[in-house]
């Protein structure tokens, strides 16, 4: 008779735990997935892939816009907010059944019910007590709104994807790259859209030839930055939302929105009770394998906060998958990961910024192209395309590949193969660019950028 109900009892669905899940099956073992919610979990059902929908649709506006430049005549176009999110509500639904039969057709049962450990191997959910000789968490992240007079008036990324109407005026609090997508999807279909940064400028940690190009091409948009700047309270009057900033300014709105940072989902999980460990933010501390302090029981994805990208939590499943049940020690490698801001343009970067690379090599050569994209010379629209390199100077070996274009998350994660594979700028140079293309750029930078004096290694 089995010492234990399972082998694997995980907690959470999302994307992580759904590959943990499936491939520890795959390798033989009984296994259970504990979700309270919808399998799929936030890239799924409130992250990535609804953004990405809606994403498509405020594009849109600029394909229409753009296409007179190109002899087309279109009457005026109609945008229903209603339909977009009926549509993309229908999506959702097809992969949360697609998620559901993955599952099962590898037989992992799914109990629907919140989970909370009890001890190193037991676990309480609904009313029953089931045991595994390995636990996994594997319960994500959810946004996180600072405590301020009026928080109550506020919404987050996950009741964005659902609101019932447009705004006209959308306030979103927040310079990373869920507030800098969502101020492009809301200005792309019509409502007049405000983000307010506590930094010098949005997207902080990213290169800053590309945030600051991209902050430019933002404004040319009609979005208002504010920089710098800091809510102290929100209040309500006569039917909108007033914003006391700091300084005494106010600013009226009729939607505001924070996207201020994510926070690991650890409430009610039990995990004081079965001893395991945590970190100063709060999440689950864990060592290269994915283990936390307690030997039989494992954490990943966001509820660890290593690198919140859901490729990760899945690669991170899939190495927890393998040194668990396939007798095959694997540690994920968090070195040159690829990743794209879907603003309008979008964004992406794989390696190190120019910033990153100084502070690290001695001596770097740096390649950048600034210029109008080819479709845009008959469009008639003041957009950028931004290409840059960072190369270590003594290796010759490229650090840093960073993008803002249309077609920049295509481009970057081709680019995150050649890293990988520990490219050098010869080899790029030695690569034949496809014409025209913006990816052509890439292989075809020849001029390193003067060393700037306020930059220059010391």
């Amino acid at each position: 008779m089995a010492k234990f109900d399972y082998d694997l009892l995980t907690i959470g669905a999302g994307s992580g735990g759904v590959r943990a899940s499936r491939m520890s099956a795959e390798f033989g073992a009984r296994v259970a997935v504990c979700e309270n919610s919808r399998v799929g979990g936030t890239c799924v059902i409130r992250g990535c892939i609804p953004k990405k929908l809606l994403v498509y649709g405020a594009h849109f506006a600029d394909e229409f816009a753009d296409s007179a430049g190109y002899g087309w005549t279109i009457p005026t176009a109609e945008f229903d907010w209603g339909r977009l999110v009926e549509a993309k509500n229908r999506e959702i639904d097809r992969l949360n059944g697609v998620y559901i039969r993955i599952l099962r057709e590898n037989g992992v049962e799914i109990i629907e019910e919140h989970a909370r450990l009890v001890d190193p191997h037991t676990i309480e959910a609904g009313g029953r007590t089931l045991t595994a000789e390995t636990i996994l968490i594997a319960v994500g992240a959810r946004p996180g709104v600072p405590d301020i007079p009026g928080r109550e008036y506020v919404i987050t990324s996950d009741e964005a994807f659902d609101l019932e109407s447009l705004p006209k005026r959308v306030v979103i609090v927040g310079g990373g790259y869920i507030g800098v997508e969502f101020a492009g999807i809301f200005n792309g279909v019509g409502a007049e859209v405000t983000e307010i940064v506590r930094a010098d400028t949005i997207l902080r940690g990213f290169d800053q030839d590309v945030r600051l190009a991209l902050a430019d091409g933002m404004a040319k948009r009609g979005i208002t930055i504010r920089s710098e700047c800091v809510v102290r309270g929100i209040e309500k009057v006569n039917g909108a939302l007033s914003l006391r900033l700091a300084h005494g300014e106010v600013l009226d709105t009729d939607l505001v929105m924070y996207a201020t940072g994510r926070a690991p989902r650890t409430e009610g999980l039990g995990l004081e009770a079965a001893g395991v460990g945590v970190n100063e933010s709060g999440s689950v501390a864990v060592d290269k394998y994915s283990r936390t302090s307690v030997p039989s029981v494992f954490a990943i994805g966001d509820v660890t906060d290593r690198v919140m990208l859901t490729p990760v939590a899945i690669a991170e499943g899939a190495a927890f998958a393998e040194t668990v049940f396939n007798d095959n020690p694997r540690a994920m490698h968090y070195g040159d990961i690829p990743t794209a801001v879907f603003s309008q343009p979008p964004l992406a970067s794989v390696g190190l910024t120019e910033d990153e690379a100084r502070a690290r090599h001695t001596e770097i050569d740096v390649y950048m192209s600034r210029y109008r994209p080819l479709k845009h010379t008959l469009s008639g629209r003041d957009e950028s395309t931004v290409v840059k390199l960072v190369v270590h100077a003594r290796s010759d070996r490229v650090v840093g590949c960073h993008m803002l274009d249309m077609d920049a998350p295509e481009i970057i994660q081709g680019l995150a193969i050649a890293m990988t594979c520990g490219a050098t700028k010869a080899q790029f140079d030695a690569t034949i660019g496809i014409h025209p293309s913006a990816a052509e750029e890439f292989v075809t930078l020849r001029e390193k950028r003067p060393q700037h004096p306020a930059r220059a290694v010391r």
